[in-house]
């Protein structure tokens, strides 16, 4: 596969963050291999820095968040937010999820990340009351292994 595709195909695995398909591509990870794909990748970010990895996160859209309402989310977050049900926030809901957002991103510096895939907006909202509650130190932490759980779980999705 030539770099351009490989790119065009794996470069929205980590939200925004083409350069981690870029720099796999560079490793010479055979595409067919998920596991081996994930790997790398996952080994990319970890090795990538603290200012990547918060750029990395900073990537990455407020659950239900404005860019929801108005449709400007990645194709890949809108499908994963809709499938959580994150589309039909009631009104105390959505207001919630605002109050949360803004604690949050105001406190950690980067917006609370989840892997929403088989949970529900109930689920999604509890472990955001939890979490904003966390240190810096383990939301970055936590927030990394999320994204990494998020990646994941686009790859297996791909055909």
């Amino acid at each position: 596969m030539e770099k351009s595709a490989f790119v065009e195909k794996f470069g929205g695995i980590y939200e925004h963050s083409a350069w981690i398909a870029e720099e796999a591509f560079a490793c010479g990870v055979d595409p067919r291999d998920r596991d081996a794909l994930a790997a790398a990748m996952l080994e990319i970010v970890e090795a990538s820095g603290e200012a990547a990895q918060l750029a990395l996160l900073r990537a990455h859209p407020d659950l239900a968040g404005k860019l929801a309402k108005s449709g400007a989310l990645t194709e890949e977050s809108t499908s994963e937010q809709a499938g959580a049900g994150l589309d039909q926030c009631s009104e105390a809901e959505f207001a919630e999820f605002t109050r949360l957002n803004e604690t949050y991103k105001e406190k950690f510096g980067f917006p609370f990340i989840l892997a929403v895939k088989g949970r529900d907006r109930q689920e999604i909202l509890e472990n955001f009351r939890a979490r904003v509650h966390n240190s810096r130190a383990a939301e970055f932490r936590e927030a990394l292994d999320q994204v990494h759980q998020i990646a994941r779980l686009r790859l297996e999705s791909m055909a």
